[in-house]
């Protein structure tokens, strides 16, 4: 991401306080099911809030991708995203056969957005390389 574009400023002013909320809401949500043990209805809610500042950052990156003017810092983030991606579902892949066959224990999904963001950061430091 170019922080130096009026694109750049707006993701990191819609990204600093969209994590702040994950946080606050993955802290939130182990700390009711720990104290409250809900059910129900309400324990839904609870477990689903941590996943919307999630959805929200997808949004946020696709913002990103249409106000960026700068194409070669757009294809830099999408070709990132792109390989991010398939590493992200190859590795998702792999643990799906062997939980099947192998019997490991389960690979949560909750750890998959984690995995693409960090595959995603490291493309981008091979993607812009490349172009040195």
């Amino acid at each position: 991401m170019n922080n130096n574009s009026p694109a750049g400023r707006r993701y990191l002013k819609r990204f600093i306080p969209t994590m702040i909320a994950y946080v606050v809401l993955v802290f939130g949500a182990s700390f009711a099911f720990r104290l409250l043990d809900p059910t129900g209805p309400v324990a839904w809610l609870i477990a689903v809030a941590p996943a919307l500042p999630i959805v929200a950052m997808i949004a946020i990156m696709g913002l990103y991708i249409r106000e960026e003017k700068d194409e070669f810092q757009r294809n830099v983030l999408i070709e990132s995203m792109l390989w991010g991606m398939g590493l992200t579902l190859s590795a998702t892949t792999v643990a799906g056969f062997l939980e099947m066959y192998v019997h490991t224990p389960p690979m949560q999904s909750f750890w998959a957005f984690p995995l693409f963001c960090g595959a995603m950061g490291l493309s981008q430091v091979v993607v812009r390389r490349r172009y040195r």
